[in-house]
């Protein structure tokens, strides 16, 4: 038996060491784009490029439209990049806003190698030169899933007039142990994107939109993160929606329109 237990640990290290250095690989799920590829849309939009730092662009799209109420800055997931991601902006410039879209590094065009720091960063440097444009009370975030972690940093940071979460995770960390349950992934996670932490310090009202038949993030989360600041933060469900079809739901589309137009 203490042979087995010896093989067990032995196996579970391993792992653990092979998950720490390949994490990236099941946490980001990029869809790359070559430097030259164009964008096509039927809506007027731009192209834009946020130069951080030498090695590091950050790409975005930004939809616009005539005498815009605001903007929405969007943070999507895990997956695709902003060329796909776009389809979505639709949902929001159909109301009178513009819509910047952002990549991650290492997403569609933007550069730069991962880790949570300087993704946070890049993050602020693009909120810093949107408002020089945008005044904050005129700016509402975005965040969708593991864009979720972001939008909240940034909220925290700074004074947008709103925060709009989609089915966020209350700990990404906790996210994490429910696909990885027997490995110790507190010392082996090297992106913790601590939304449970920042929700906290968000100052303006924040937004949350979850499905109640979401598997993949259950609607709990979004009901803990709501009880950590309850009079700042509203939680609408959306009944019988699941992780990755919300926007087919006719109220998804009521809640945007009424908490743009509030």
């Amino acid at each position: 038996m203490l042979q087995i237990a010896l093989y067990i640990i032995a196996g579970i290290v391993v792992l653990s060491v092979i998950i720490y250095f390949v994490q990236e690989k099941f946490i980001f799920k990029p869809e790359k784009l070559q430097q030259d590829f164009i964008y096509k849309y039927d809506a007027p939009f731009r192209e834009l490029f946020f130069d951080v730092e030498e090695g590091v662009r950050i790409n975005g799209l930004h939809f616009h439209v005539e005498k815009p109420l605001g903007l929405v800055l969007y943070f999507h997931g895990n997956s695709r990049s902003i060329k796909g991601w776009a389809k979505y902006a639709k949902d929001f410039y159909r109301y009178k806003y513009d819509v910047v879209l952002v990549d991650y590094r290492g997403f569609g065009k933007s550069t730069g190698k991962r880790n949570e720091k300087d993704m946070l960063s890049d993050m602020q440097f693009v909120y810093d030169t949107l408002t020089k444009i945008y005044p904050q009370n005129h700016l509402i975030i975005y965040g969708r899933s593991l864009g979720s972690g972001f939008a909240a940093k940034l909220a925290a940071d700074n004074t947008p007039r709103y925060l709009i979460l989609d089915a966020p995770y209350f700990s990404f960390k906790k996210t994490i142990e429910r696909f990885l349950p027997i490995l110790p992934v507190k010392y082996i996670l090297r992106f913790h994107l601590r939304t449970d932490k920042w929700i906290p310090k968000v100052n303006c009202h924040t937004y949350i939109l979850h499905g109640t038949k979401d598997f993949l993030i259950p609607i709990n989360n979004s009901e803990k993160l709501q009880q950590l600041n309850p009079r700042k933060i509203t939680l609408i469900r959306i009944h019988g929606g699941k992780h990755n079809n919300l926007p087919t739901f006719p109220e998804y589309h009521n809640f945007i329109r009424d908490i743009l137009q509030a």
